[in-house]
């Protein structure tokens, strides 16, 4: 067959041997049926159709033979393009979302990696089910891992590398249901001590305590907090407006703004900067301010000891970014409340090197520090960090319930960005205290 040109398609021929419709493809002839009937004629339009969407290539994939691993490194490929941050300035890195395929998609690998994909089946997914439960994961944490997994094996339908069929019958596993499974069940998301909150303000960066302050102060969600710009705020008013640039429900089409009153507008003009397009909370600027205190408070003379800068590393393999992630800004906020909350005695970890070591690694002394308690007191240890550690998300518990009780949860759910009640409702906890006042009075 001669090369066809440039836009030109395949044309429907008769196979003279075998006297019926023809169409030959990236090399390969198709056989049609009765040559010049409807049927052919149909099958003809549909191998172009499909010949046509695939780039002017036919592909003939052998779906028995593709692995459970293939399927893996092809979604994966997929999933750090289609869930990269939207972000111009973060320069198409992978966001949050492709991370928590990542880490669904890591027992699935190693527990079914080899397995033929048209072979997994709902079984295979209630056995990672139970791996999860294994692992120690949340039941509800499980169960959007699941239905990750399943949107994986979705997608490998619609690029023809598993039978529909699969599918199908991974739809048909239902999720762990509360006191049925044996996962444990997470805890749910409370507001904040206030107290609490300033007990760690000596122990963050200037940076950091000043994102603090601003999701009391506001409700914002800690993504849309790291990610302020001079750009996105509309300073003409006494209350500032502010638009992220990217928010959580951005994709369903929902707008997003925060008001900005004047508290926070003083926090915020303490970082102004001249780039308008720069972020505001910068961990950059955070560890160069840590750099001049550790210089200011130096008390060896400058004509003894090192040299100021001689012992910086040039290249170090890590640098401070040029903002905040919510995973960095949790860490400090964590780390501060290790040094701002104590253990008791009788449960620290003291100063015992491992192996004679003088630097061990951080999982190292963890391995060291509950080998030396005890499973027992390791437990405890683990309930009393619990207790006095908290986290960024919840100082959006704590500003809704304080707009919530003063201003009505109707209030409440416009500053919060809310679209129902409903919403609102779970993020602010109702005033008992109120309830017991009025009980008190009424009945």
């Amino acid at each position: 067959m001669p090369k066809l040109k440039e836009n030109q398609v395949p044309s429907y021929r008769l196979h003279k041997h075998f006297g019926q419709a023809i169409v030959t493809l990236s090399g390969k002839d198709h056989l049609l049926g009765e040559y010049g009937s409807d049927a052919s004629r149909e099958k003809y339009d549909r191998l172009i159709g499909e010949w046509l969407a695939n780039g002017r290539r036919a592909d003939y994939r052998n779906v028995e033979g593709v692995t459970v691993s293939r399927v893996i490194a092809e979604f994966w490929a997929h999933a750090k393009c289609y869930y990269a941050s939207s972000d111009p300035n973060r320069g198409g890195v992978r966001g949050s979302e492709a991370d928590n395929f990542r880490v669904a998609l890591i027992p699935l690998r190693r527990l079914y990696g080899p397995r033929v994909a048209a072979e997994f089946g709902p079984k295979c997914l209630m056995a990672l089910q139970q791996e999860m439960v294994r692992l120690g994961w949340a039941r509800t944490y499980i169960n959007r891992q699941v239905s990750r997994l399943k949107q994986v094996f979705k997608w490998a339908v619609a690029q023809e590398l598993v039978p529909a069929a699969v599918y199908h019958g991974l739809a048909t596993v239902p999720g762990l249901r509360k006191g049925k499974s044996g996962a444990r069940e997470a805890s749910p998301v409370g507001p904040v001590a206030e107290a609490s909150v300033h007990a760690v303000k000596t122990f963050v960066s200037k940076q950091v305590w000043a994102m603090i302050e601003l999701q009391l102060l506001t409700g914002m969600r800690s993504g849309e907090v790291v990610i302020m710009r001079r750009c996105d705020l509309d300073t003409g008013g006494s209350v500032w407006s502010y638009r992220p640039h990217r928010h959580k429900t951005q994709h369903h089409g929902i707008d997003r703004e925060v008001r900005i009153g004047p508290r926070a507008q003083n926090i915020i003009q303490q970082f102004w900067n001249a780039n308008l397009h720069a972020y505001l909370f910068s961990p950059a600027d955070a560890e160069r301010e840590r750099r001049q205190a550790r210089r200011a408070a130096r008390r060896t003379p400058d004509t003894r000891g090192n040299t100021v800068g001689a012992n910086r590393v040039e290249s170090p393999k890590r640098s401070p970014q040029d903002r905040y992630t919510v995973a960095s800004y949790r860490k400090a906020i964590v780390r501060a409340c290790d040094r701002a909350f104590r253990p008791p005695p009788e449960l620290a970890r003291g100063r015992v090197p491992v192996d004679g070591r003088k630097k061990a690694t951080r999982p190292e002394r963890q391995d060291e520090w509950r080998a030396r308690l005890g499973e027992r007191k390791w437990a405890e240890l683990q309930a009393w960090r619990e207790e006095h550690s908290w986290h960024p998300h919840q100082l959006r518990h704590t500003a809704a319930t304080r707009l919530r009780r003063e201003f009505g949860i109707e209030a409440a759910r416009v500053i919060l960005g809310h679209q129902s009640a409903a919403m609102t409702q779970i993020y602010a906890e109702a005033d008992v205290q109120k309830a017991t006042q009025v009980m008190g009075q009424v009945g």
